[in-house]
């Protein structure tokens, strides 16, 4: 009778099961503690303007213009341009809440009567905290 030594035909494996659940969780954990920066995917050459930059900003509600005059509430766009239409948008985003600031980021090269347009449409929803988004002054060249 032959005895046969079971641990030779042993083989060994890597279980990649729980490997692959561990990233997985991994991945997920990372994705949702995250914080995402909430900057605008247009691009906008602000005016410069020389002050101390203002951080209370953040519960604001965002107007943008861009240099063709369309305007943008936070991340939805108003689908026209009159006093009108950017006030139902506004409306949508901001709700009822007519305490919270306003920040208005309009591109150095947008027309002034798409400001003036919102300031307007701004004024007859009855918001009264608006702040104007500057870019900081170009450092002057030192003279040799």
């Amino acid at each position: 009778m032959r005895i046969r030594d079971r641990r030779a035909e042993d083989v060994p494996e890597i279980n990649l099961v729980p490997l692959i659940d561990v990233i997985l969780v991994l991945i997920i954990f990372f994705v949702i503690t995250t914080t995402f920066d909430a900057r605008s995917v247009l691009k906008l050459e602000l005016p410069r303007a020389a002050g101390q930059p203002n951080d209370a900003q953040s519960n604001s509600l965002s107007l943008l213009i861009n240099a063709d005059g369309r305007y943008f509430v936070d991340d939805r766009e108003a689908l026209r341009t009159d006093v009108e239409s950017l006030k139902r948008t506004i409306i949508e985003v901001a709700g009822d809440d007519r305490e919270r600031t306003v920040l208005l980021r309009a591109d150095a090269r947008t027309p002034w009567q798409a400001v003036v347009t919102a300031y307007e449409a701004l004024g007859q929803l009855g918001f009264t905290r608006i702040a104007n988004a500057t870019a900081p002054e170009a450092p002057a060249p030192a003279a040799p």
